[in-house]
């Protein structure tokens, strides 16, 4: 560890909650030992952030996206041609200005800022990557675009995929990215990543190694993954934070907490889908008619802030008085620590699945895009922590279908199978993080070659 003098780190990341927060927390398990850390994102997120940035132990930096702040980022292509032109230019003046008075020893960017890794040599730090997503996914990315694995016809969404490691799994619980359906633009940016991965020192990965052991042994003759996680707050893991800062884009409504204080334990349906994923119509008729017929208490987060927004059923708040609940934002890891919440409805992104797998809560999966399909495949057929629910091709699961899956997890042999290993899983996540255990060990190691690097540099 640092003695002598701090250490600096910097961070580099897109201003999304599922990319910021990882960050966040790999940032302050950084201060905790004695590092000075600043992160950088794009003006929009400094906008965009509820809290105020003054309370974090993680300072901040900001540079421009290239674009003015009211401009929609729903417009993937506008927005990624105009950060690899003008946000990469903005990111290297703002890097120049700040090595001019700091001294980094590393640089640690998240997978969605490709862009920034040529920045950083130009810059000639070292430079790690922090792979927000489950490890299967980047093995699964790696051996694509390098061309080290054979793949399917990718059209084919029945088509079996084979890789080391991994089940047989379908071609449509491949990561949307490389899917056909998928918006080229996608395709091309997790290209240019991978293609500029030979420039990154470290991949460290927000995944813990015993979930996942098998696949990450198998990258060992490729590019190493080191998992560092369950990367999740201190708070999830029984630890006081020294300020409560986290990067929510909307207000929390902490009043559902009393509300579940009211219910009987393993009673209450939690729902919720992130911070992007916006619900059809059709999925959002048929999930609250599933809820309003399943004569069971629920938590259902909606957001109401998006234009595209579904409406609920009219009289369903009625008809769901006194069972259910709904808000427009939750806070996530009060609710899931809760001993009222029996199961998960979830889209399965990797921060909302790390946050189940440290509670022991349940999943019942219904997947939208990016690497949701693949980790709900995880959750079902590796992990076995939850069920997948089976879709129509518009990607709506039926009431019928609904209900079956809340069936398995919440009554009889089954659900008590999977609560079990739901349980498991979590006494093993805490194990990883604890000194001598496999994120603490990689963490360590991480530590510790990037300052003989530096040493060696100096």
């Amino acid at each position: 560890m640092p003695k002598e003098k701090t250490l600096e780190i910097l961070m580099v990341t897109m201003p999304y909650q599922g990319h910021l927060n990882p960050m966040l927390n790999l940032g302050k398990q950084l201060v905790s030992k004695g590092f000075h850390v600043t992160l950088i994102t794009t003006e929009d997120g400094r906008h965009r952030m509820k809290q105020n940035l003054h309370n974090s132990e993680v300072q901040f930096e900001f540079f421009s996206d290239g674009l003015s702040l009211d401009f929609d980022r729903s417009n993937g292509d506008a927005l990624i041609n105009s950060i690899n032109v003008q946000g990469s230019k903005n990111l290297f003046t703002l890097l120049t200005r700040l090595t001019k008075v700091h001294n980094y020893s590393c640089v640690i960017v998240n997978p969605f800022v490709p862009f920034a890794i040529d920045v950083i040599a130009d810059h000639g730090i070292p430079c790690a990557m922090l792979w927000i997503q489950a490890s299967a996914l980047y093995s699964i990315y790696y051996r694509y675009y390098k061309n080290i694995d054979s793949f399917p016809n990718l059209e084919d969404p029945n088509e079996k995929v084979h890789l080391p490691s991994f089940p047989v799994f379908d071609v449509r619980d491949l990561p949307s990215f490389m899917l056909p359906s998928s918006p080229p633009h996608f395709g091309a940016y997790m290209n240019d990543l991978f293609q500029s991965l030979d420039k990154v020192k470290w991949v460290l990965g927000t995944s813990f190694y015993e979930i996942e052991e098998d696949i990450v042994k198998s990258m060992d003759s490729l590019k190493p993954i080191y998992p560092i996680g369950p990367s999740v707050s201190p708070f999830l893991l029984g630890k006081k934070e020294t300020t409560d800062f986290r990067a929510d884009m909307w207000n929390v409504e902490d009043s559902c907490i009393e509300w579940l204080d009211n219910k009987q334990p393993s009673s209450v349906i939690y729902i919720s889908f992130g911070s992007i994923t916006v619900l059809s119509q059709k999925q959002m008729n048929s999930l609250a008619t599933t809820l309003k017929n399943s004569n069971k208490s629920f938590l259902w987060v909606i957001r109401s802030d998006d234009s595209n927004a579904s409406e609920l059923p009219l009289e369903f708040l009625e008809e769901t008085k006194g069972r259910g609940l709904v808000v427009k934002w939750s806070p996530q890891e009060k609710v899931l620590m809760h001993p009222s919440v029996a199961c998960f409805i979830s889209h399965c992104g990797w921060n909302s699945t790390l946050e189940t797998l440290v509670t022991g809560v349940p999943i019942i999966c219904y997947p939208d895009w990016t690497d949701q399909r693949t980790n709900a495949m995880l959750i079902e057929n590796v992990f076995k922590n939850g069920v997948n629910l089976k879709c129509d091709e518009d990607m709506v699961a039926s009431t019928e279908e609904i209900e079956r899956c809340i069936r398995k997890v919440m009554e009889g042999p089954s659900a008590f199978k999977i609560k079990k290993k739901a349980m498991e899983i979590k006494e093993s996540a805490m194990k990883s993080l604890q000194d001598g255990g496999t994120s603490h060990q990689n963490l360590d190691k991480f530590i510790k070659e990037f300052i003989i690097t530096n040493t060696i540099k100096a």
